[in-house]
């Protein structure tokens, strides 16, 4: 009778430590995917209220101070830079892939979480240039706001940051150097006033942000599970618990 008092003390033991653990579990999950969500913000939010600076007639960040400025010393700049450096850090992922330096995920796993990463930029980006149609500095039309390259940059920039930056800051720097010489050239090509820019920028890193997020907290929701199995064990008047562990 001891013996069976024994073993049902032990199993039931182990039952509400695994009940206990997937709680605890659940919700410290839950505070770590609202702590990752403020600082997936902080950045883009940046941006914005930046961009919501410029707006003010304020000198050195002020648009229209930014705008004579650059009517002032560049005027007859132009070059079509941009259009190809936006996508710099993507043709930079796909190179190291080619060279076989691994990154957080693998290609199949990176061209999808890039591609859902367009697809919320996009999906941001495009109705806010219809709802607000502000005319680009040069006049050539309504949809200037906000900066479409520069969101495209930065989604570009933040992408090559989640997948390598841990492996080596030097992707970081580069990818985003290159995303904020984006909004430099759409500014100097006449395109964009500095808000957009600013806009964009935060569009951009929080649309990748957002998609990073969500995949790993899915992936919290969803873990591989360690399949342990516990028995507990009597004999010569010793009692104690057996383990068996996968190796693989």
């Amino acid at each position: 009778m001891v013996n069976i008092r024994l073993y049902l003390l032990v199993i039931i033991s182990l039952l509400a430590s695994q009940s206990k653990a997937q709680v605890d579990s659940t919700l410290i999950n839950k505070h770590l995917h609202k702590a990752n969500l403020k600082r997936a913000s902080i950045a883009p939010l940046l941006f914005m209220g930046v961009g919501t600076l410029t707006f003010a007639d304020i000198d050195f960040i002020g648009r229209a101070d930014i705008y004579e400025e650059r009517n002032e010393r560049t005027a007859k700049f132009k070059t079509h830079a941009d259009d190809y450096l936006q996508y710099a850090p993507i043709a930079t992922v796909l190179g190291l892939n080619v060279l076989g330096v691994k990154g957080k995920h693998n290609f199949k796993r990176q061209m999808w979480l890039l591609a859902k990463s367009e697809l919320v930029m996009m999906a941001i980006v495009e109705p806010l240039k219809k709802v607000t149609e502000i005319p680009r500095p040069d006049g050539t039309n309504f949809s200037s706001f906000p900066s479409g390259h520069t969101a495209q940059a930065f989604v570009a920039a933040t992408f090559i940051h989640k997948e390598y930056g841990g492996q080596n800051p030097l992707y970081s720097v580069l990818g985003f150097g290159s995303a904020a010489a984006v909004g430099v050239l759409r500014i100097l090509n006449n395109r964009h006033w500095t808000t957009d820019v600013f806009f964009g920028a935060g569009i951009g890193i929080l649309s990748t942000n957002l998609v990073y997020l969500w995949a790993d907290h899915q992936k919290s929701k969803h873990p591989k599970m360690l399949n342990i199995i516990a028995m507990p064990t009597y004999g010569n008047k010793i009692f104690g618990i057996g383990l068996i562990i996968p190796l693989k």
